[in-house]
């Protein structure tokens, strides 16, 4: 079956789908995106996965060219036209083309681009060995509204994460300018201490992500204790256990730590912990009753 694209209102053929040079996400980095994960041939938690795009639309000045779109249609008929069950789906927004600058010129109409594709979860054998993090040079900054959006303008974390896997690691951990843990260069991250959870707050220059509020909800329903509060560094090594958190990964255990002399230290047991176990059952309980 050929690939499908959704290309402002059409389903095309992947070789047709193109835009324009010229358009503002291309030039200046200018829209919204946001990866969804379907299951089964449903995508779970579209819906918020649309209010937040809706939301950060609003924010940069893209709310009006969304208005009236059926995003959610555009996300099934999408993964419909491709025959997926298990995919990986990708809905991308722009300001459009347009002759003069963003900030001179409000634009054209919006490119509105969804994907989906096969995709492969990370094998049992991954899950059981937990990732590898380390701290990234690149930060986050807290008083910037961008790092809290799912925005093209990507760059930051594109680094953060190749830093990282030329380290043989798995993922990077960014702080803010405040030197505090802000999230993964794609996830949000948890740690468990003494039987409770805390995770940086969201005014730590954090993506609200998705399945980290997901994750926060199956913690309150199973009775765990959730903190939100800044973390350092230096806290890792007190840490019982730790995991990071995305649409595609679910939560995934990050069992070692590489400290800024490049020694690594195990987190916890340097082993998926009882309570990470118990949040992962439970989020695929959740996905299943979805």
């Amino acid at each position: 079956m050929e690939e499908m694209v959704y290309l402002n209102g059409s389903l095309v053929p992947r070789a047709e789908a193109k835009i324009s040079v010229f358009d503002h996400a291309f030039l200046y980095g200018y829209g919204l995106y946001e990866t969804m994960r379907a299951y089964n041939g449903e995508i779970f938690l579209l819906e918020r996965h649309i209010k937040r795009m809706r939301d950060a639309a609003e924010t940069i000045g893209l709310d009006q060219k969304l208005a009236g779109i059926d995003l959610a249609k555009a996300c099934q008929d999408t993964l419909a036209a491709n025959g997926l069950k298990e995919s990986r789906v990708r809905m991308t927004v722009s300001n459009g083309e347009a002759e003069a600058t963003p900030w001179t010129d409000s634009g054209g109409a919006p490119n509105l681009v969804v994907t989906a594709r096969p995709y492969t979860p990370f094998s049992t054998a991954k899950y059981d060995e937990g990732f590898k993090v380390g701290i990234a040079s690149e930060r986050r900054c807290r008083q910037s509204v961008v790092a809290t959006l799912k925005s093209v303008n990507h760059l930051a974390s594109v680094m953060a994460r190749k830093e990282a896997a030329a380290l043989g690691l798995d993922e990077a951990l960014l702080l803010n300018d405040d030197g505090y843990i802000a999230e993964g260069g794609g996830c949000n991250v948890f740690f468990v201490e003494a039987g409770a959870l805390m995770t940086p707050p969201l005014d730590s220059s954090i993506l609200p992500g998705v399945t980290r509020e997901a994750v926060i909800e199956i913690a309150a329903e199973t009775g765990l204790k959730v903190k939100e509060i800044d973390i350092k560094p230096g806290d890792l090594k007190k840490f019982d256990e730790a995991f990071v958190t995305n649409a595609m990964i679910e939560i995934m255990p990050a069992t070692a730590f590489r400290d800024a002399g490049g020694q690594m230290w195990k987190i916890g047991s340097g082993k998926p912990g009882e309570i990470t176990r118990r949040l992962m059952k439970a989020y695929r309980e959740k996905v299943g009753r979805a």
